[in-house]
């Protein structure tokens, strides 16, 4: 048999809660061998909240990044040449000894 069967689609289910996204200005990476926990936060000093956490595996993050450098392709062919923004201050979270 050669013909190949028909491909079906998965519904997938799209709370309310989530259709307006969040806004993120940072992004912290951890990671295990077995996953990677990506915390998107939005600070505005003096204080910051977590919006999104988003634990992923290792094999995933390669199809991510890949899937982003070719949609960054597909913008910059469109809309021009992007420019990284630069780097903001690090805060300080969580506790940090004192320095002397």
């Amino acid at each position: 048999m050669d013909e190949k069967e028909p491909q079906k689609g998965i519904q997938v289910y799209f709370p309310d809660s989530l259709k307006g996204g969040v806004y993120s200005n940072v992004m912290q990476v951890a990671h295990t061998k077995e996953e990677f926990v990506l915390d998107f936060m939005m600070l505005m000093p003096p204080t910051g909240s977590v919006t999104a956490r988003v634990v992923i595996s290792p094999g995933h993050v390669k199809r991510m990044i890949a899937a982003l450098a070719e949609n960054i392709k597909k913008y910059e062919d469109k809309f021009g040449k992007l420019t990284a923004a630069e780097e903001p201050i690090k805060p300080t979270m969580g506790f940090h000894p004192p320095t002397s």
